[in-house]
């Protein structure tokens, strides 16, 4: 596995694993991969959309380049953050290399550097501001809905890891007890349906800010959700996130594809799961073992690499069935998408398509469950079926709605 890009230089060109491109880690740059596609989606169907006419260009309040207090406070700190953080990790690289995530939403940094930056760029803009009393010039101008594509997939992507890290927590609340700082600032453990969801809500508030049919945008999102959920599942096939399966049953003689998308140990995983990899030296392994040493350094003492363990039998790789079927699911989407007429079908078809699928995974998924119904299921089977109920319920509603709106325009004709 690739829990960062020095491991996979390694395997492509016997490079030293560990070395200075393991800040580039495997899940982080394939879910910025993913809100890329997603994003690619979004801005080929708003202007699709713009040729039909079906959403036209939008006013937008523009102000001159005057610097404002807002300005001059958010700048500030962006260069606090900068000035406490970089002097710090140039200071502690290793730390940096091992858990990038925990450095960074750490509070520890040079406080006196970050202060110093912060306030010169702070005063400095605030000069600035003061060169024109009378404050900025405002006009309209006309914007096309689809120039504002990386603003909403910005939105999607900090609210989309905002809401899967908060229904991680909330999925893990002994752990969060015990270690709570540990839990929030983790990079690894996020819950996907949680991020859908909160970036859903988002997206739909930012868009009705922008006067577009929120339908429209929608069905585009159901979409761009399934496209970035099929590449985003490659980043943790990938790392080995721990987002894998129960003990894998034989490979069945319909599966045409390599042995290990079926089943897979999932050596070198990201999630320290498993026992040693080969090579490895388990009596120094055991001693290195101190409260305050991370599993990183436990690795390194043993083994000479960070990221030592493998899983002990083969399990289901659930992350490669999912990208199949989420691209599969978006495929299907996309052919269909100019044939439907009542704007937002497209996505609940999406959400029963997502719910279905999601529900049947679940069942080879490691996860807790729970009695629901009378049924015992996983918290992202219940939100499934939520989604289903929800998806049928959304069809038969715009459906009848549209019934309506025919009549009432033969009435009034």
């Amino acid at each position: 596995m690739y829990p960062d890009i020095s491991y996979l230089l390694h395997d492509l060109f016997g490079t030293q694993p560990d070395n200075w491109t393991s800040i580039f880690k495997t899940f982080g740059l394939l879910l910025a991969s993913a809100l890329l596609a997603a994003g690619w989606v979004l801005k080929k169907e708003l202007i699709r959309l713009e040729e039909e006419g079906k959403i036209s260009a939008i006013k937008q309040k523009v102000k001159s380049s005057n610097t404002q207090m807002s300005d001059v406070l958010t700048n500030g700190l962006i260069a606090f953050f900068f000035g406490f953080k970089i002097p710090y990790v140039i200071n502690n690289f290793d730390d940096f290399q091992s858990d990038s995530s925990s450095v960074i939403f750490s509070f520890k940094g040079n406080w006196l550097i970050g202060l110093l930056l912060g306030a010169t760029v702070a005063v400095y803009l605030y000069i600035e501001s003061r060169k024109n009393p009378d404050g900025p010039n405002v006009k309209e101008v006309m914007l096309s809905p689809h120039e504002k594509t990386s603003d909403i997939v910005i939105l999607a992507g900090l609210s989309g890891v905002i809401g899967a890290k908060l229904f991680s927590v909330f999925e893990n609340l002994p752990a969060l007890a015990k270690d709570p700082m540990g839990i929030i600032f983790s990079g690894s453990g996020l819950n996907v349906l949680g991020g859908v969801i909160l970036a859903s809500i988002v997206v739909i508030w930012y868009i009705r800010k922008l006067q577009i049919n929120p339908w429209y945008v929608m069905d585009i999102g159901g979409m761009g959700i399934l496209v970035g959920y099929a590449v985003g599942r490659l980043g943790c096939q990938l790392s080995g996130d721990g987002d894998w399966g129960i003990v894998a049953a034989g490979i069945p003689d319909f599966w045409f594809l390599p042995d290990w998308m079926w089943s897979y140990d999932f050596p070198n995983n990201v999630a320290q799961s498993g026992g040693l990899v080969e090579g490895c030296s388990q009596e120094a392994y055991n001693n290195a073992y101190e409260p305050r040493i991370s599993e990183e350094d436990r690795c390194f003492t043993a083994c000479g690499i960070r990221y030592c363990h493998q899983l002990k039998e083969a399990v289901y790789t659930t992350s490669v069935f999912e990208t199949i079927f989420w691209f599969g699911g978006f495929l299907m989407l996309w052919m269909v998408r100019k044939k439907i007429q009542i704007a937002g079908i497209l996505f609940f078809l999406y959400m029963i398509y997502n719910g279905i699928m999601r529900f049947l995974i679940e069942e080879i998924r490691v996860n807790d469950k729970s009695s629901f119904l009378g049924i015992e299921m996983s918290q992202a089977q219940k939100i499934s079926t939520l989604f289903v109920v929800g998806g049928i319920l959304g069809i038969l509603w715009l459906i009848n709605r549209d019934k309506k709106n025919r009549v009432n325009q033969e009435i009034v004709q």
